[in-house]
């Protein structure tokens, strides 16, 4: 379980902060502090695994690379202050596919039960209530598109999972935690003054969660902010 102790969910969002506010205190500008950090996400993705795990402190190792970022661009001429952000492919959509919507309303009525035992679980924090609702060989996904210090590989074992969902989800100061529909099914939406900070899906098989997947990637989680 090696990506799953990287940190909470309040722990990322804290870090990413703090990172913005040192580009915002050197530019003075949202786009450019988010430009930045999100090149000094990509610098850690881009080390190996070795050379990650041997950084003792994560957060240090980001802020000075962050101010590192901040202090070349100051030195570089004008017109490139602002870093370019990297470019991604475009991922898959995740709506429902024609088959799926084919579903009896017997099957969905399921799922939404089952679904809604593993929120009601998540949203307490409820390890054990978590772990009886997973199937045995469950995995979980996290999607933090480079721009969070997420897991970045999948998590399997219904012990493990449930470790990690709860790992995540421990100390949400001023988070709001609603059960919403995500892509048809009953989800978990994780908000901070409005914002969205983390989406939740299961997939589900009988009476039992066989995948988790949380969304942290903030491109994605642009279209559940609420005003």
């Amino acid at each position: 379980m090696t990506d799953v102790a990287a940190a909470s969910l309040a722990e990322m969002l804290d870090e990413r902060q703090h990172l913005v506010e040192i580009a915002l205190w050197m530019f003075g500008s949202e786009v450019a502090a988010d430009r930045i950090v999100d090149e000094t996400y990509r610098r850690w993705y881009a080390l190996e695994d070795e050379e990650r795990a041997d950084i003792a402190v994560p957060r240090a190792w980001l802020t000075r690379t962050a101010g590192s970022i901040c202090l070349d661009l100051l030195a570089a001429p004008i017109h490139v202050h602002t870093p370019t952000a990297p470019v991604r492919r475009p991922q898959p959509g995740t709506d429902l596919t024609q088959h799926q919507v084919r579903f009896s309303q017997a099957v969905v009525v399921r799922h939404d039960h089952v679904a809604r035992r593993f929120a009601a679980a998540c949203e307490t924090g409820d390890t054990e209530a978590l772990r009886a609702v997973l199937a045995t060989d469950a995995m979980v996904v996290s999607d933090g598109g480079g721009k969070l210090r997420a897991a970045i590989r999948p998590t399997y074992g219904a012990d493990a999972v449930a470790r990690f969902v709860t790992a995540l989800l421990t100390g949400r100061p001023c988070t709001d935690v609603t059960l919403e529909a995500v892509n048809g099914r009953a989800g978990l939406v994780l908000r901070r003054s409005g914002r969205a900070v983390a989406v939740i899906s299961a997939s589900v098989a009988g009476a039992e969660v066989t995948a988790v997947w949380i969304v942290l990637n903030p491109d994605k989680l642009r279209r559940w902010h609420r005003p």
